[in-house]
């Protein structure tokens, strides 16, 4: 995972034992100006030895330590002389394969608690005081009964008389709480203090940095040779596509694959982007005759992603093959790969993604394309493919914009696809965005957007009866995209987006708002 990474000098290794927020812990590392990688516990000691990290983390997990085969952490690790974090499981697990023990059986702890503080802890400094109580996050129904040698106990809860533990000769420490859940008070200042109070790091982990590092490893892998990047019209394959043309300028090709599932106006401000603004080489198809034939009668949304997967592989596939009629094929496929893809492939799969992604949920490059993957964002998480992307230059309008999946609206619209819906679909869509702009916040909101349901309402408007199709809207805030809550819109802005929506988008009679949450641990909202 490293060879594709910034450098490693100044690393914290993060070992995956399964715990559904395990990547949060990596983004608190990150949001602390420090490198860091997730590797599964079974691969991690190969990945300890190579990237030698200054300090380790060991994440929560589903296992029970007491059970026969639960995963445990190589013992090298502990002996190596440098910091470690244990949180929750990896808390539990450090303290048996240090000496101590763990019971199942005694009361469980899920979701809120207080945690008191009982002894100070450079885990807290500057932020807890002993004596005072805090709200942090558990999830846990095992406990440390007996300590291993060295350890004392610096925070106590309820349910977990061991909730702080630490030995400060060896730098070992252990959290029964989870400090990466934005539902632990000053939980990231925790692992910020880890990081530079323990570990010592400095923090001068920058998307600057990343950018020069990034271009200097392209440049090294491509050489003279051509690439070409399926643009999808997101972020992720945006700021790919930008750096890569920094990089080997018009050794660059991109190809927008235009499915006509867009909203209002997006495929022409791709085009304008990277042709006007950029300059950057740019085939335009425009395959949505193509894709709403295909489409034509499909219902499962698994199969609309598929099925558009497929006919984007088929048609970039063709498209690479014209540029190569010169006599110069291009060598190298461009990806905008982003981390949490990584870390899926080498936990799940076992191996590195050969999957064209660009938000498009397909299967795996053909072999025969015969192409070697540039992924210059694989080590990034979106919030720092933003950040990158400002470093670019690219404009705010684009880099800021919500989330969008690649299937687009053909997701939004459920059941069978038309052209009529999806024209219905996408007039409503922009008259809600402009209305959350107008009204200062789009900023405020992670990601907004509106669904054709399959469902029709019998109305009254002026003085005839309509029977016309429901739309609903949707908001939800995020600080991670990790957990999510729908946006408390004020009746008076939901009546006007409604209003606008009924008078000036004929086909619509009915507009609803859908206040569903999204629970801790699923990564994709759609």
């Amino acid at each position: 995972m490293s060879n594709n990474s910034q450098s490693t000098a100044n690393t914290i290794l993060i070992i995956d034992f399964g715990s559904q927020v395990t990547q949060l812990i990596a983004r608190r590392v990150r949001e602390a100006n420090t490198y860091c990688e997730i590797l599964p516990f079974g691969k991690a000691l190969d990945a300890f030895r190579k990237l030698k990290p200054k300090g380790v983390i060991l994440s929560g997990g589903p296992a029970s330590v007491p059970e026969s085969g639960s995963p445990r952490a190589a013992q090298e690790i502990f002996e190596a002389g440098i910091p470690i974090l244990g949180i929750c499981y990896g808390q539990m697990t450090m303290a048996v394969q240090l000496g101590g023990t763990v019971e199942s059986g005694h009361h469980r702890e899920f979701g809120r608690a207080q945690l008191e503080v009982t002894k100070p802890s450079v885990l807290f400094d500057g932020i807890w005081n002993p004596g005072e109580k805090y709200q942090v996050w558990m999830s846990h129904g095992d406990r440390i009964t007996t300590l291993p040698k060295g350890f004392t106990v610096k925070g106590t809860s309820q349910n977990a008389p061991f909730a702080l533990i630490e030995n400060e000769e060896q730098r070992f420490y252990g959290l029964m709480f989870h400090p990466e859940v934005i539902h632990t008070l000053d939980g990231a200042e925790i692992i910020k203090n880890f990081v530079h109070k323990v570990v010592g790091l400095p923090g001068d982990w920058t998307m600057a940095k990343f950018r020069d590092e990034a271009i200097a490893r392209i440049r090294e892998q491509v050489g003279a040779s051509r690439v070409i990047c399926g643009l999808s019209g997101g972020v992720d394959s945006a700021v790919a596509a930008v750096l890569i043309h920094e990089a080997i300028g018009d050794q660059l090709t991109c190809v927008f694959v235009d499915h006509g599932l867009m909203r209002l106006n997006e495929a022409e401000e791709v085009v304008a982007l990277f042709r006007g603004h950029y300059n950057i080489p740019l085939v335009h198809v425009d395959a949505a005759e193509a894709f709403l034939k295909a489409l034509d009668g499909v219902v499962d949304p698994e199969v609309k992603r598929k099925t558009i997967g497929r006919l984007f592989i088929e048609t970039f596939e063709a498209e690479a093959k014209k540029i190569a009629s010169d006599g110069k094929p291009a060598e190298f496929l461009a990806q905008g790969t982003l981390y949490p893809d990584v870390i899926e492939s080498v936990s799940f799969a076992g191996g590195p993604s050969v999957t064209i992604k660009s938000h498009h949920n397909v299967g795996g490059l053909p072999e025969r394309m015969n192409m070697k993957l540039v992924e210059p964002l694989r080590m990034l998480f979106k919030d720092e493919v933003r950040t990158l992307g400002r470093e670019l230059g690219l404009p705010e309008s684009f880099v800021g914009r919500h989330p969008f999946p690649g299937p687009g609206l053909a997701i939004r619209v459920p059941g069978a696809i038309t052209r009529e819906k999806l024209n219905v679909l996408r007039k409503a869509d922009a008259i809600y965005l402009d209305e959350i702009r107008k009204a200062g916040l789009y900023d405020k909101i992670w990601q907004a957007f509106a669904v054709l349901l399959p469902v029709q309402s019998v109305g009254v408007m002026g003085d005839q009866r309509t029977y016309d199709n429901v739309l609903a809207l949707r908001a939800v805030t995020s600080i991670d995209g990790m957990t999510a809550d729908f946006y408390p819109f004020d009746m008076n802005f939901l009546g006007r987006a409604a209003t606008r929506i009924i008078n000036e988008v004929k086909g619509i009679n009915r507009v609803v708002y859908d206040v569903t949450s999204k629970p801790p641990g699923t990564i994709e909202w759609e």
